[in-house]
């Protein structure tokens, strides 16, 4: 599996320790830097960058996955759900993580580096690409509806 990774400054330490480890597990990392430390950078260009080529690979029936990291993991969040077809999940614990893909069929996740451990920020992530959709009717039929909104404006009951 692909995996998309981007962060700023305040996620650099877990963004580099994360594509050395699942690049080890067998992930094919990709990351959309930053390059070097700058503690005045900003993340939606990077972050949207990520989930940009999370969206075009899964356009392409390709399986790949995205990782957004902050202090917060807010605003990363934000700015990966304005890519049409991505949906962005904060997560901040394994359930959390695991639900993101089983419930909502999340392809981007977003992590606060300032918010855990670098164990605990690992595991969650794992948590996350290891998770599969559960292809429940319910949750189809609600993603289906949020994709609809995205496209048309439309709100669907």
């Amino acid at each position: 599996m692909r995996v998309h990774i981007a962060t700023d400054h305040a996620g650099m330490e877990l963004s580099a320790h994360l594509v050395r480890h699942l690049t080890a597990a067998g992930y094919e990392m990709v990351d959309h830097g930053p390059a070097e430390y700058d503690a005045l950078d900003d993340y939606p260009g990077l972050c949207i960058n990520a989930a940009r080529a999370v969206a075009a690979e899964r356009a392409e029936g390709k399986d790949s996955l995205g990782i957004v990291l902050g202090g917060s993991g807010n605003g990363e969040q934000i700015a990966a759900n304005k890519v049409e077809g991505i949906r962005a999940a904060l997560a901040w614990n394994l359930d959390t993580a695991k639900l993101a893909r089983q419930h909502n069929d999340a392809n981007v996740v977003a992590v606060g580096g300032r918010q855990h451990s670098l164990e605990e920020a690992t595991a969650i992530i794992e948590a996350f690409l290891a998770e599969p959709f559960s292809e429940d009717e319910r949750h189809v039929r609600r993603i289906g509806k949020i994709s609809t909104y995205e496209q048309t404006s439309e709100v669907v009951m």
